[in-house]
């Protein structure tokens, strides 16, 4: 389901377009896999043969089948599940052409939802052996053993790479070990929950690199280099229950030691019953024999664990400033709260060592943290690392931070028609990415910036499809933010966060498209609060609500009095619907006696009925509507999410769109801790969702699909009175998305409700939530 984010969104991470190009559906692939992979899969039904060839059609029943036939420049691809074997690789790869294990999952994928080799307890050693062999690549597994998860002895060209690692609770026996002449081994990016160390490098081992790794262990020390020289351990966060955190020891020397979270992980609390005394224990032990020209730098120790930062050539030291005067080392240590708080996040209170201070030019360093993010500037924190000087220290990246709004435009960003924001005036091309700038440019702060709110339009498309919208530089998430048919105009409000001050749209169409961006707003340290409300219908036009009974005719104005705001309101969240239209056109949504914009918030065609959520600033307590494009008339409908106010109110959290819900997939219901069955939301039905975990208010993108019968949806608080407002209509066999944003309940639950008499399949992508 798109994966896990680290935020308050925690563990929910879990028509004819729909069969075309569609909704990209949980783990969705793409292209077929290249000749060179062979598939290992014992699923019931997989039709699995070891005396086969490992076809697709056919896979390995085993891994170690697949590891007694692979090739140079192959990949094994092992399908998730449980593969309680060792495998004993006696292949090599070739520097242009590794050999590659590839599971499913990795270090943040939910329990059992991984490709698992080995056992914790019996009869197994290792679930790898890589003995003598070269280029050879581990990634995306969980890796268990009763000795250990991997052993590596004199191999070369290693990577452990975006693996859960265990290994065993007897002491001496970590996840990973590396023996013998071995060198050009690198651990990167991997987990090691809690049975054993990370790994111990034995003598004679060369060129180590062990990077962004996340460890919590309690029997072993997490990091073991014993006479290895120039290992490199960097961005790592390292908590080891009752022993040291790094052990140099031996002729380990030329050791680097940067970036790294070091804790002995609360020995006063009695994590482990075994522990002795706190003073025992040490974030960093660099032995006499191991001093010889290391370097020690940039590493955060917890000063809350009751044991010292540093032993040096066996005197231990708990102050930076009398170590460095000792080692001529520590440069840019520091001891203090080691808690990254990603969970709540950094609303301008998080006071952390860790966050923006990173030496980014430290050997080793990886492009992303452990779960694959980039560096993340916190608009809070001050720039004080090296390189960017937005690296976080440790093996976890910031990425939560709570904004205000300012709402600006709406101006054009961005139009494939005319060459603004682009060198030209071609259509994005099928599968086609479109990076495109937003800050530092039209009254946008070009810092400190977390998210955009654009007016997102796609017209003439040759085919039907999808387009997604996510922050630059990530991997391209399964969510979608626009869904088409061949030829149809369509627009939706989009809400998305910004990493290099850019965004990125992606077509996920087999033919082109023309893309428009109309900017209404962004998220940073200054600006206005949010407030949400239970959905409460401001106008409707059909019935006399906020305006005469009559539609609005073309080329005409509606100004819009908003009742009951507070006096400092700066914007409005409206829910805004078309219907009925006589002819086509499109609807402009603007702060009253302001001249109005030439962009548009709904385009329709004669008969449709669509919505649109707007945020649009206030003018003495209006916003106005107009009708244009066409000669005939439309009723229109607004119903109020929340508002914008100078003082007080929620900030926003953004994150990467990330799909919380897909009734024809399976889903996780983190409200009740299972997975759900795929199944629609049946006629005048209601589901709840566990939409954010804390918050006051969630902002999605919802998308409805094999619409049987006509009908609306409604989006509500959970345990609220159903509201008499819609956020998305549809006609039979319409595949129609719409944003939203929505009150929770205190649990961070929402109600939908299917006013169809017919079944429904919907799909909810977060891109973010406000909280206190």
């Amino acid at each position: 389901m798109g994966g896990i984010i680290r935020t308050r969104l925690g563990i929910l991470t879990g028509a004819a377009i729909i069969g075309a190009a569609g909704l990209p559906a949980v783990g969705a692939t793409g292209a077929s896999a290249a000749s060179g992979t062979l598939y290992v899969n014992n699923a019931s039904g997989a039709h699995c043969s070891n005396s086969g060839q490992g076809t697709a059609a056919q896979p390995f029943c085993t891994v170690a089948a697949a590891a007694a036939k692979v090739q140079p420049g192959q990949t094994v691809s092992i399908a998730k599940g449980n593969y309680p074997e060792h495998v004993n690789l006696t292949r090599s790869g070739t520097a242009e052409a590794p050999i590659t294990f590839l599971g499913v999952g990795g270090p943040t994928a939910p329990y059992g939802e991984t490709s698992t080799v080995g056992q914790s307890f019996g009869q197994l050693p290792h679930a790898f052996t890589l003995s003598g062999v070269q280029h050879v690549r581990l990634k995306n597994l969980d890796l268990l053993g009763n000795n250990g998860a991997v052993l590596v002895n004199g191999a070369s060209d290693v990577t452990v790479s975006d693996n859960t690692l265990s290994g065993s609770p007897v002491p001496g026996n970590p996840a990973v070990r590396i023996s013998g002449a071995a060198s050009g081994v690198s651990l990167l990016r991997n987990r090691v929950p809690g049975l054993g160390g990370l790994v111990e490098v034995g003598p004679g081992v060369t060129g180590t690199v062990i990077s962004a790794n996340s460890v919590s262990t309690s029997s072993n020390p997490a990091v073991v280099v014993n006479g290895a020289p120039g290992t490199v351990i960097v961005g790592n966060t390292l908590a080891a229950h009752c022993n040291d955190a790094v052990q140099l020891t031996g002729a380990a020397t030329g050791a680097v030691v940067e970036n790294n979270v070091l804790s002995t992980a609360d020995a006063d609390n009695h994590l482990n019953p075994l522990c002795s005394e706190a003073s025992t224990f040490v974030g960093l032990r660099v032995a006499a024999e191991a001093a010889e020209g290391a370097k020690v730098a940039y590493n955060a120790f917890d000063a809350q664990d009751g044991s010292p930062a540093y032993n040096w050539k066996g005197t231990a030291y708990d102050d930076v400033k009398a170590f460095a005067a000792a080692s001529g080392q520590g440069d840019h240590d520091v001891i203090g709260s080691v808690e990254m708080h990603n969970w709540t996040g950094d609303s301008g209170q998080l006071d952390s060592p860790l966050v923006d201070s990173a030496d980014e030019n430290a050997p080793g360093m990886q492009d992303t943290d452990m779960g694959g993010t980039r560096a993340v500037d916190d608009p809070w924190a001050p720039d004080t690392g090296t390189g960017s000087g937005r690296r976080d220290r440790g093996a976890t990246e910031l990425t939560n931070f709570g904004t205000r709004y300012t709402p600006t435009g709406p101006v054009r960003l961005f139009d494939t028609r005319s060459a603004v924001g682009v060198g030209g005036t071609t259509a994005v091309a099928p599968g086609g990415t479109v990076e495109l700038p937003v800050t530092g440019l039209n009254g946008v702060p070009a810092d400190g910036v977390t998210a955009v709110t654009m007016n997102v339009t796609v017209t003439a498309p040759t085919g039907p499809g999808f387009l997604t919208v996510y922050p630059h530089g990530e991997a391209r998430p399964t969510a979608s933010s626009l869904n088409w048919t061949s030829g149809l105009t369509i627009a939706n409000l989009v809400t998305v966060q910004v990493k290099d001050g850019k965004v990125a749209f992606y077509n996920g169409s087999a033919g082109t498209v023309h893309v428009v961006a109309d900017l209404f707003g962004y998220f940073s340290t200054q600006g206005s609060g949010f407030t949400p409300k239970n959905p409460e219908r401001l106008l409707d036009t059909r019935s006399a609500i906020g305006a005469p009974k009559a539609p609005l005719a073309a080329d005409s104005t509606l100004d819009l009095q908003l009742p009951g705001l507070p006096a400092d309101v700066r914007a409005v969240t409206l829910n805004v619907t078309v219907t009925e239209p006589t002819g086509p056109g499109y609807l402009t949504v603007y702060p009253h006696g302001d001249t109005r914009p030439t962009t548009s918030n709904i385009n329709w065609s004669a008969g449709q009925t669509i919505p649109n959520l707007v945020t649009v600033p206030v003018k003495d307590g209006k916003v106005s509507l107009y009708s244009g494009g066409g000669k005939g008339t439309v009723q229109v409908i607004a119903d109020l999410a929340g508002y914008y106010t100078a003082s007080g109110g929620d900030m926003f959290h953004a994150s990467a769109p990330t799909r919380v819900i897909d009734t024809r997939q399976p889903w996780f219901a983190s409200g009740v801790g299972e997975w759900k069955p795929a199944a629609p939301i049946g006629g005048r039905q209601t589901l709840n969702l566990r939409a954010i975990e804390g918050g006051t208010a969630v902002s999605m993108n919802v998308t409805v699909t094999n619409t049987a019968a006509a009908g609306f949806l409604t989006i509500h608080p959970n345990g609220s009175a159903r509201p008499t407002v819609s956020n998305l209509n549809w006609v039979k066999d319409q595949t129609i998305p719409n944003a939203a944003v929505v009150a929770t309940d205190e649990a961070g639950q929402i109600a939908l409700y299917n006013g169809s008499v017919a079944n429904v399949d919907v799909i909810a992508d977060v891109n973010g939530y406000y909280a206190h």
